[in-house]
């Protein structure tokens, strides 16, 4: 085993997150002389990383060494750790294009990253691609871990396992130890007194017990003063991120199913049909839903990078923050054997038994020198598992086409989604589909491409 490992970072370019994972990574004793392998098929945004993490390096004055590779295979070669992170046509054109298309339908998104015709047409896109680093790693990193972090979450992790079992793979969100620390906030309870158990899938998971621990040693269930805080109006606390999104679907569905789901009420409120309906903006309004906001936060991340990378362009040291993902805690305890737990999107044998088997599934998970084990939940809540069943039919369906390269089931994805489902008919889902095919062009793979009018309609 070398004394150092050898992580790829495969989508350098986005240099924010990227500097997050790396700088949590070099503030591990045992991960500062890491060789980090950087690439991105942007030369120019892969210089900017480069030089983001040559700061890092010469601020935490490590030994860590920095190459740089547009040939993703070559980035690859004798990895230990690949992390996975990169956007299949960026925000311009085809997240536009997934909002744009459907607000000529009449359908309207927040995100549109995860479920919902722009997350299956998001999976169609990522999806290939995933399965391209896969066939390189078995040919030049086999033992290697795959961080995923690339959205859809559990489409890609389905698909991932459907065709590439034999990699190591665990997918990666922040909303659970998010929520975690946004309800301590709500009720005014440092984050380090919670404790929490959490399981479903991805951006759809609940916390199953949320519990404070008391000075005598004992654990007191909080759910009751969430839902007294709920009453009261004295939660959510406005966003302090984010004043669009101020988080009150989550509360309104812990009230309606008894459990707080994990992902933010933007996400959430279009997974489900009841949140954004035609003719209601009544609904929106109450539960305060931004409408587009997945395209607003990405011009602002634009902006934002740009005044940035200005500022960092006159400094030879660089501000390092700790982040709240996972992946340095994984990297650490494989490489280490040092044990911690983390919250990991993982095939579904057994875990979770009123999920289908072989789903993608949110669970805790141990990490060791053994890799990333999972933990066994048994059954969830039944109506916890009927709404996460509505999402696993769409990924299921979306994960289906990937493996046959059949065009129809693209379309079944579609009809069967639940806030899609409530907006539009049957002909215009085929109608939303088509443009969509269409106008994503050659970022979709040859087999979901078409010109004109669909021929499975």
């Amino acid at each position: 085993m070398s004394k150092s490992p050898k992580i790829a970072f495969i989508g350098a370019g986005s240099t924010v997150f990227m500097r997050n994972i790396v700088g949590d990574i070099l503030q591990r004793d045992a991960l500062g002389d890491a060789h980090i392998a950087l690439m991105d098929i942007n030369p120019q945004r892969l210089s900017e990383s480069k030089a983001v993490v040559g700061k890092m390096v010469s601020t935490l004055n490590v030994g860590a060494t920095i190459t740089t590779h547009t040939s993703q295979r070559e980035a690859l070669d004798g990895a230990h750790f690949v992390v996975v992170a990169f956007q299949i046509g960026g925000f311009d054109p085809c997240t536009i294009t997934d909002f744009d298309v459907p607000k000529e339908f009449g359908l309207r998104q927040t995100i549109a990253d995860t479920l919902g015709v722009g997350g299956i047409m998001r999976g169609l896109r990522t999806v290939p691609h995933l399965w391209s680093i896969c066939e390189d790693m078995l040919e030049v990193c086999p033992d290697a871990t795959m961080l995923q972090y690339v959205n859809p979450m559990a489409i890609n992790m389905w698909a991932i396992a459907r065709k590439y079992p034999q990699i190591k793979a665990v997918g990666l969100c922040h909303s659970v130890q998010g929520t975690a620390k946004e309800l301590a906030r709500d009720l005014d309870i440092p984050v380090d007194e919670i404790r929490y158990e959490c399981a479903g899938i991805n951006h759809i998971a609940f916390m199953l017990k949320f519990e404070q621990r008391m000075a005598n040693g004992s654990y007191r269930d909080l759910y009751p003063d969430l839902h007294a805080a709920y009453a009261k109006g004295t939660a959510p606390k406005p966003n302090e991120h984010n004043a669009r999104c101020p988080n009150i679907v989550r509360y309104e569905m812990m009230k309606r199913l008894g459990y707080f789901v994990t992902e933010s009420s933007e996400h959430f409120a279009e997974y489900t049909p009841w949140f954004i309906k035609e003719g209601r903006d009544d609904i929106i309004e109450k539960f305060q839903i931004p409408l587009d906001e997945y395209p607003k936060r990405c011009v602002e991340q634009i902006a934002n990078w740009d005044a940035e990378r200005a500022k960092l362009e006159t400094s030879n040291t660089i501000e390092i923050k700790e982040s709240h993902e996972y992946a340095s805690e994984i990297v650490n305890s494989i490489w280490t054997g040092t044990p911690s737990v983390i919250y990991g999107n993982v095939s579904n044998h057994g875990l979770i038994s009123n999920l289908p088997e072989g789903c993608a599934v949110e669970v805790a998970c141990l990490v060791d020198s053994n890799g990333v084990q999972p933990t066994t939940v048994g059954a969830l809540p039944v109506q916890l598992a009927a709404v996460m069943q509505s999402n696993v039919t769409v990924q299921g369906l979306t994960v289906e086409a990937l493996m046959t390269e059949d065009p129809a089931h693209i379309y079944h994805a579609a009809m069967m989604d639940p806030h899609t489902a409530a907006e539009l008919d049957l002909d215009q889902i085929w109608g939303v589909v088509d443009r969509l095919r269409e106008a994503h062009g050659t970022w979709l793979p040859k087999w979901a491409q078409i010109k004109g009018v669909s021929k499975v309609a």
